[in-house]
């Protein structure tokens, strides 16, 4: 599982440096695409092909399915950490992400995270946590 919060700066090669703990799990190659509210997703190779086998699983003929692969897939790209511990990102998502310098990394349970900090910022303010603990509480999960 990924968890913790890791503040980082991406060089202007677009490197950044992945923790060590997120390297342990994510293993010698993992996939990075673009994520929910305006941040990237990093998934380990384990966890991307369930991610591929229960898409598979989705009627094609749904607008909906064709246009999130699209989004999802398409962006994706296969990566490694070089000998320094860093992974390149490529341009496209930096910019999708509006990553420039300062980044978060947030273990997310089964994936990470990447988030811009200035994004990071505005979407950690949980002023409606109790409300969305409630809503989660009515879907089978407690915490």
């Amino acid at each position: 599982m990924f968890m913790g919060e890791y503040n980082h700066t991406v060089d202007a090669k677009g490197r950044l440096i992945v923790p060590s703990k997120f390297r342990e799990l994510l293993g010698e190659e993992f996939v990075i695409t673009k994520g929910l509210d305006g941040c990237l997703f990093m998934y380990s190779s384990e966890e991307w092909k369930n991610i591929e086998v229960k898409f598979r699983e989705i009627s094609q003929f749904s607008k909906d399915a064709r246009k999130f692969a699209r989004f999802f897939f398409a962006s994706a790209a296969v990566c490694e950490v070089d000998k320094q511990g860093r992974v390149l990102i490529s341009a496209v998502l930096r910019e999708f992400a509006g990553i420039e310098k300062e980044v978060v990394l947030a273990g997310v349970v089964n994936r990470i995270e990447i988030w811009s900090k200035d994004r990071w910022q505005e979407t950690s303010e949980y002023d409606d946590v109790e409300e969305v603990a409630e809503h989660m509480a009515s879907l089978g999960i407690i915490i």
